[in-house]
């Protein structure tokens, strides 16, 4: 068994004094000399427990407005000092310093700071320096020294002072280092991220607190771990933990969800959309989405932008899927969905997301901003004769939308508002347009008059000379090809309208 150190003082001063005074009370018991600052001394001392202010043992008051209250050779000798060496005792005695055996600190809310306001000054005030200096003394010295670096660990620390009555063991300090060498690390990168917002260092890091362990990873054989806080973006309502491949359609899900201000309806498989319809009701949504491919449905991850009710919620429940995601739902709906206990029920937040994207690569990590543009009718440029009407810019600003959401090469298929069909990660253009339009008739959809949208150029007119046989009339691209006039030329001459965007949306 390790060798249990006794705890004889312990500097506490934190910001955040939620679950406190159970540990106060606690080393007021077992004898324990507390030092403490501030609002953290004001604390303990209306829990009526004796308390020696730091400036005593310094000296100093806290000056320049609290910036500087705990960095003094007192405390820091106290934290640091090496209880096995001789040297280190003497100076202990020579400079009247205590044994400081438990540091209780937490650090100024700086992401919560920088999520909340702009103001340079506010944010510069929530750097903490005392703070984190102390967490890495304490953490350096654990052989020493407890460090409590976070309020998380408040109960933790709670049942190692019952346990070991007022002593802890090397196995406890050491694994408390590692945490807060965490937190400090964790802190100092949001704080790097920060000043360095417009990449002036040409470094990559990334912090990411809290994580969750999943069954497996995109396959059986392989680990997987999600590094985030999924509560913060999802109430879970029922069903079995998310898997990986859960999470892949989750996010994909979600993103495109967000391009769509009208009453929308998604099915999603391996990332992509097989349905999607946009509709006065949602159960019109939902039937019309489903129409796209009922096939793919099974299995899917199923995203709609409004309440769940008990029409829609009835007719859903015939399908197996594995995620729907809404943004409330019906008490009704919850009840007739959580029937299928596998089923996962998630209740999106309002919650910002990133604006950045990475992923490793080769021996690396790229990475790039989001892909955060979407073009409406305003910024369709008209290139043939023949303008789209009313009905088909709307449907082409529609399928312009799910084509940025779909693997490259990618064609989509679109009328009223309807999801026809696509060809999505196609080496060729032509093959997702031939992919598209043959799933399109195998569901018996009438294409006459529809649209396509295409994520990238046509290298040559053979997609739109293929689309026309097919019944289209109006097509959105981004051009840039050094052979657009032959697209061009073509739909001129079969009385195919074309809009250009100037925008490429690959996705990979």
């Amino acid at each position: 068994m390790s060798e249990l150190k006794k705890i004889k003082n312990a500097l506490i001063s934190v910001y955040y004094k939620d679950n406190l005074e159970p540990i106060i009370h606690k080393l007021n018991q077992l004898g324990v000399k507390i030092f403490s600052t501030g609002g953290t001394q004001e604390f303990i001392e209306k829990l009526g427990v004796n308390v020696t202010p730091v400036e005593n043992l310094t000296g100093y008051p806290s000056i320049f407005g609290g910036r500087v209250k705990t960095l003094h050779p007192k405390i820091f000798g106290g934290i640091l000092g090496r209880r096995e060496l001789q040297n280190d005792i003497a100076q202990f005695e020579e400079y009247e310093i205590p044994e400081i055996d438990l540091v209780i600190v937490d650090l100024y809310p700086f992401e919560e700071t920088l999520a909340n306001t702009t103001d340079e000054s506010t944010i510069i005030e929530k750097i903490d320096i005392g703070g984190i200096s102390l967490i890495r003394a304490a953490a350096k010295n654990f052989k020493d020294v407890v460090i409590i670096s976070s309020r998380s660990q408040y109960n933790y620390l709670l049942d190692l002072l019952n346990k070991n009555t007022g002593s802890s063991a090397l196995s406890d300090r050491k694994q408390l280092a590692a945490e807060a060498f965490h937190t400090s690390s964790h802190y100092d990168t949001a704080i790097f991220n920060y000043f360095n917002t417009a990449g002036q260092q040409a470094v990559f890091k990334q912090s990411i607190a809290g994580s969750k362990t999943l069954r497996y990873g995109e396959n059986p054989h392989q680990k997987g771990v999600f590094y985030g806080q999924l509560e913060a973006m999802f109430d879970t309502l029922s069903g079995k933990e998310l898997s990986y491949n859960n999470l892949l359609d989750v996010d994909a899900a979600v993103n495109l969800i967000a391009e769509f201000k009208e009453l929308t309806f998604a099915i999603l498989k391996h990332n992509n959309a097989c349905g999607l319809a946009s509709r006065a009701k949602l159960i019109d949504a939902w039937k019309d989405a489903l129409a796209g491919d009922p096939v793919s449905a099974f299995g899917g991850v199923l995203v709609t932008n409004t309440k769940v009710d008990v029409e829609t919620a009835t007719e859903i429940n015939k399908l197996f899927f594995e995620v729907l995601i809404a943004p409330d739902y019906d008490r009704e709906a919850i009840e007739l969905l959580k029937q299928k206990a596998n089923r996962i029920l998630l209740k999106q937040k309002p919650v910002k997301q990133t604006e950045k994207t990475f992923r490793t690569l080769l021996n690396g990590v790229i990475e790039q901003d989001k892909d955060l543009k979407t073009e409406t009718i305003a910024d369709m440029k008209v290139v043939t004769k023949l303008a789209p009407n009313e009905r088909e810019k709307t449907d082409l600003e529609f399928a312009n939308k799910i084509a940025k959401h779909s693997k490259s090469n990618t064609i989509v298929l679109v009328k009223n508002k309807q999801l026809c069909a696509s060809g999505v990660g196609q080496t060729s253009r032509v093959d997702a347009l031939k992919q598209a339009i043959q799933k399109a008739n195998d569901f018996k959809f009438d294409l006459k008059n529809a649209v396509i949208a295409s994520d990238a150029f046509f290298p040559f007119s053979d997609c739109v000379a293929i689309a026309a046989k097919a019944g289209i009339t109006a097509v959105i691209q981004p051009g840039g090809s050094i052979k657009d006039k032959d697209s061009v030329d073509y739909c001129d001459a079969h009385h195919v309208s074309m809009v250009m965007t100037g925008v490429r949306h690959f996705k990979h």
